[in-house]
């Protein structure tokens, strides 16, 4: 079994608390989806979620290491979803610079995903993602390890996947920019569904106008632009979840 270096343990505390916020924000689907960690230094390895637990139970000790193949490298009588395995591995492998990966099967997030069009042009929420939005065609449950080419390809290099007829996954180089993807995304959605369910004529935005903000959203959300994601909120996030409940660090 491998041993926890001090990089592992600042990663499961941080993944404990990605959980945590997860569920505190209500994106969890009891035992059905999983967020990942990437083991600094340890290139081929992953922590996920031991199955059978809550998200607000998840803790910095309780979570997996676990190898591309799935192979459980804690000491644990827990397993892991194997569906969890197959899609963070994927993505993990595919993508170097990504170091969580959240997947979530919110109502909002399955509303956008099941549609044709996707997500619509409609708000500003929307154009923030829009610029860094795939999609992936839905082929089933994801416990086949031969869907793994077919989730890196339709990546990319986006940090907002939408998993047709099923869910959302969203990553980042850091934890607090996996959940800032995962919450505008979120946002997006939820606006997309409201809007719609008003049966209200919307203000359609120009073509022009939709290209230029989507091309100037890649830049003001990467780290050369101002508002780098998840540099400011993830602090901010931590702060309130440790007035809630800290325990998420043991």
């Amino acid at each position: 079994m491998a041993t926890r270096s001090d990089g592992e343990w600042q990663a499961r505390i941080d993944l404990a608390a990605l959980y945590r916020l997860v569920d505190l924000y209500g994106w969890s689907d009891l035992l059905g989806t999983h967020i990942s960690h990437r083991v600094p230094n340890e290139p081929d390895h992953f922590l996920l979620n031991p199955y059978g637990f809550l998200w607000e139970e998840i803790t910095a000790s309780i979570l997996l290491k676990v190898d591309y193949d799935g192979n459980v490298l804690t000491e644990s009588n827990h397993k892991v979803n194997p569906a969890g395995v197959t899609i963070h591995s994927a993505i993990l492998r595919a993508r170097p610079d990504v170091t969580c990966a959240i997947h979530t099967h919110t109502q909002a997030g399955v509303g956008v995903a099941t549609q044709k069009d996707g997500l619509l042009p409609i708000t500003q929420h929307a154009l923030h993602v829009i610029a860094h939005t795939g999609y992936y065609d839905y082929a089933g449950i994801e416990t086949d390890p031969r869907e793994r080419d077919r989730i890196a390809a339709a990546v990319g290099d986006h940090n907002v996947l939408f998993l047709r007829n099923h869910g959302m996954i969203a990553m980042g180089r850091t934890p607090g920019e996996a959940f800032m993807w995962c919450y505008r995304a979120e946002r997006a959605c939820r606006a997309q569904l409201a809007i719609q369910q008003a049966h209200a004529d919307t203000v359609a935005l120009p073509n022009e106008l939709v290209e230029e903000t989507v091309e100037r959203n890649r830049f003001l959300n990467s780290p050369e632009g101002y508002r780098a994601i998840g540099v400011n909120e993830w602090p901010a996030l931590l702060r309130k979840l440790d007035r809630i409940d800290p325990s998420y660090k043991t």
